[in-house]
């Protein structure tokens, strides 16, 4: 049996992985690769800006589940998966806007701002905010979002264009939405006492 905490982290890293392939900050990221060309600059301000912006979603995902800690919030948390499910079959789109990612204070600074604003309200962190909830585990939730990040990005960092070429992204797209579909009726099954 895999202990927990080993559990908690690889669900975080799956789920954020396939829901970052083909979303807005997977595009920025290969935007930010083709206009920078500073490729490790960009994956460690990625990587600052998730951590931040991730380890206060999975907070407050915690927090908010503390509060609420009641059937009705568990249920809406399942919900919120399965909501997740049919938001990831949405395709994201980035705006070509030349001037929003004009470089300022380098690589590193232009990628963990832009980022951490972008990724503010995204899929990715509205699923941070629920996995936090669901597994009130602040550092594993996040370390495991951020290591999912981190898988999806990458690529896209080192790969950009061709990568996007060469991997389905609705594929990809129909993978996660039944991964958040799968957490969210595994999780109503579990409050309801079928399982």
């Amino acid at each position: 049996m895999i202990p927990e905490p080993l559990s908690i982290f690889a669900a975080s890293t799956v789920v954020v992985a396939l829901a970052e392939i083909g979303d807005k900050t997977m595009l920025l990221a290969i935007v930010l690769a083709a206009r920078l060309r500073a490729p490790w600059q960009i994956l460690a301000g990625i990587f600052v800006a998730t951590i931040a912006n991730h380890g206060l979603a999975a907070l407050i995902g915690q927090e908010v589940a503390g509060l609420l800690d009641a059937q009705w919030f568990r249920i809406t948390v399942a919900l919120g998966f399965i909501a997740m499910a049919a938001w990831t079959l949405v395709p994201d789109k980035l705006d070509d806007d030349e001037e929003g990612f004009r470089q300022r204070g380098g690589a590193f600074l232009t990628t963990a701002v832009a980022f951490f604003l972008v990724e503010m309200g995204d899929k990715t962190q509205i699923a941070t905010i629920a996995l936090g909830a669901q597994y009130q585990s602040v550092a594993i939730v996040a370390a495991g979002t951020t290591l999912g990040m981190m898988l999806a990005n990458a690529p896209a960092v080192f790969l950009g264009e061709e990568l996007v070429k060469r991997v389905s992204l609705n594929a990809t797209r129909i993978a996660a939405a039944l991964l958040f579909l799968a957490l969210g009726l595994w999780q109503l099954a579990v409050i309801l006492g079928w399982l």
